[in-house]
C-alpha cells in the first residue's frame, strides 16, 4: 500500500495536534476494511469519511469504465481534481463485477471486509449472484451498505435516482428562492453529501450493533430522506396544521431581521436574528431602538411578520458602511453576522486557517493541493489525509496479491479483462 503523506499542520498548536497525521494504530477506524463500489456520490463520499478516521478502504473500479466522478468538473494536466477529494485515503483496484471471475475475486474480498457500499439499482448485486445471500454466506459479520436514490423497495425503487431528484421531491426546491421566482435547486450534490453524511452515520450504528450480536446487517439507505429530515418539521406542521411552508427567499418566517444586505463598498453580509436578545442588540447598533418596544417585536413569529420594516432599518444602515466596519461594529455588539464569501475568501479566512479547515496534501501526480481537511477532531485519535486521490487501478496487484493471488494470477485476470 502507498505509504502516508503527510498534510501540513494547522495555524494553530491545538489544531496541529488535532488533524496532524496519526500513526496507523492512533486512528479510531484503524482495522476496519472497507470495500467501495459505489459511484456519484453519496456511497463513495461515505467510504472516504471512514477513511479519513484509519479505515482501510479499496476502491473497486470498473476495468474499462472508472468512477465517474474522475471527469467532473474541471481537471490539471488530464487529473480530475474532483477525485483527489473524492477518493483520498482510497486504495484503487479495477474489477469487471459482471464476469464470473471478477464475481469470485469480490467474494475473496468480501470474505476478508468489514463493509461494502454499493451505489447500483436494486437487483444488480442479485443478477451477478452477489447479493445479500451470497455475501453473508462467506462473511457473516459483513456490513451491506446499500445507497441508492430511492431504497431498496417501492414503486421508485428501480427508477434512477440522482441527488437532484431528492432535492426536488423532499420539498427542498419548492421552499428555496424568491417568493415570485420559480423552485430553486442548489448547484451543487447538496442531498448526496446530507446522504453521505448520513450513511457513515448508518455504518458505524450497524458495526456497533455487530459488536453486540456478532453478526452484520443490510443498511437500506435512501438518499431521498435524509434531506428531508434535515428539513426540520415540514411534515410536522402540515400534519397538524395543512401548514406548507412557501418560498421566502433569504427571509425566515420564524424571525427577522434575517436576510443578507449589500454594504457601501458593494460587498454583501448575512445577519441571523434567531434568539430575542440579538434582535436587540441589532436594532439599538442600526439606531431603530423604538423598535424595540414594539408589541410584535417580542416574538420571532411577529418581527417575521414586519420583515419590511426590519430590513429597511437593518438594511439602510449597513448600507452606509464598508463590510469591514459592518463586521467590527456587529462584533462590538455582540450581534450575529457573518461575511458573504465565496471560495477565495473561504481560502484566506483567519477562522478557517486557525481549524486548518482547507490543508495541504502532498500528491505525486499534480504537487501540493489544498482541499477540505477531516470532518471533525478527535483530540485522542485523530484523522487525517494520507493520500489524495490515486489513479484508476493503481493498487490493483497489491491487493490481490493480498488476497492470495500469485503475479500470474493477476495477469491472467487482465487478459480476461476482468482487471
Amino acid at each position: 500500500m502507498p505509504e502516508p503523506t503527510v498534510t501540513s499542520a494547522a495555524s494553530a498548536a491545538s489544531a496541529a495536534s488535532a488533524t496532524a497525521v496519526p500513526a496507523p494504530s492512533a486512528a479510531p477506524l484503524t482495522g476496519l476494511r472497507v470495500l467501495d463500489l459505489a459511484t456519484l456520490f453519496a456511497g463513495p463520499l461515505a467510504a472516504t469519511m471512514l477513511g479519513d478516521f484509519g479505515a482501510e478502504v479499496i476502491k473497486v473500479e470498473h476495468p474499462t469504465r472508472p468512477d465517474p466522478s474522475r471527469g467532473h468538473g474541471p481537471s490539471k494536466d488530464g487529473v480530475g481534481l474532483w477525485w483527489k477529494l473524492l477518493g483520498r485515503n482510497k486504495h484503487t483496484i479495477t474489477l469487471d463485477l459482471s464476469k464470473p471471475a471478477g464475481r469470485a475475486t469480490l467474494l475473496r474480498l468480501a470474505a476478508t471486509a468489514d463493509v461494502v457500499v454499493e451505489n447500483f439499482r436494486p437487483g444488480t448485486l442479485e443478477k451477478w449472484d452477489l447479493g445479500w445471500d451470497e455475501l453473508s454466506a462467506v462473511n457473516p459479520r459483513l456490513v451491506l451498505t446499500r445507497v441508492t436514490g430511492f431504497g431498496q423497495f417501492g414503486p421508485y425503487a428501480r427508477r434512477p435516482g440522482f441527488g437532484t431528484l431528492a432535492e426536488a421531491m423532499s420539498g427542498f426546491a419548492a421552499m428555496t428562492g424568491e417568493p415570485d421566482a420559480p423552485p430553486t435547486l442548489p448547484p451543487f450534490g447538496l442531498a448526496d453529501s446530507i446522504a453521505a453524511l448520513a450513511t457513515a452515520y448508518a455504518v458505524m450504528t450497524a458495526l456497533a450493533a455487530r459488536e453486540r450480536t456478532g453478526e452484520g446487517q443490510v443498511v437500506d439507505m435512501a438518499i431521498i430522506e435524509p434531506i428531508l429530515t434535515v428539513l426540520g418539521p415540514q411534515p410536522l406542521w402540515y400534519d397538524q396544521l395543512g401548514h406548507v411552508q412557501p418560498r421566502t427567499g433569504n427571509r425566515s418566517q420564524n424571525n427577522a431581521p434575517r436576510n443578507t444586505y449589500r454594504t457601501a463598498d458593494g460587498t454583501w453580509v448575512a445577519v441571523s436574528t434567531s434568539a430575542q436578545s440579538v434582535a436587540e442588540r441589532v436594532m439599538r447598533l442600526v439606531g431603530r431602538p423604538e423598535l424595540i418596544d414594539e408589541p410584535w417585536f417580542a416574538t420571532g413569529a411577529g418581527r417575521a411578520r414586519h420583515s419590511d420594516v426590519l430590513d429597511a432599518a437593518v438594511g439602510g444602515w449597513i448600507a452606509r458602511h464598508r463590510r469591514a466596519d459592518v463586521l467590527a461594529a456587529f462584533e462590538k455588539a455582540e450581534a450575529a453576522v457573518a461575511p458573504v464569501q465565496d471560495v477565495r475568501d473561504v481560502m484566506s479566512d483567519p477562522q478557517y486557517q486557525a481549524l486548518d479547515t482547507v490543508t495541504t496534501v502532498d500528491d505525486p501526480e499534480l504537487g501540493p493541493l489544498r482541499m477540505q481537511n477531516v470532518l471533525f477532531r478527535l483530540s485522542a485519535t485523530p484523522g487525517a489525509i494520507r493520500w489524495a486521490g490515486r489513479p484508476h487501478g493503481a493498487d490493483t496487484e497489491e491487493v490481490l496479491t493480498g488476497l492470495g493471488l500469485t503475479p500470474a494470477d493477476v495477469k491472467e485476470l487482465r487478459e480476461e479483462g476482468v482487471v
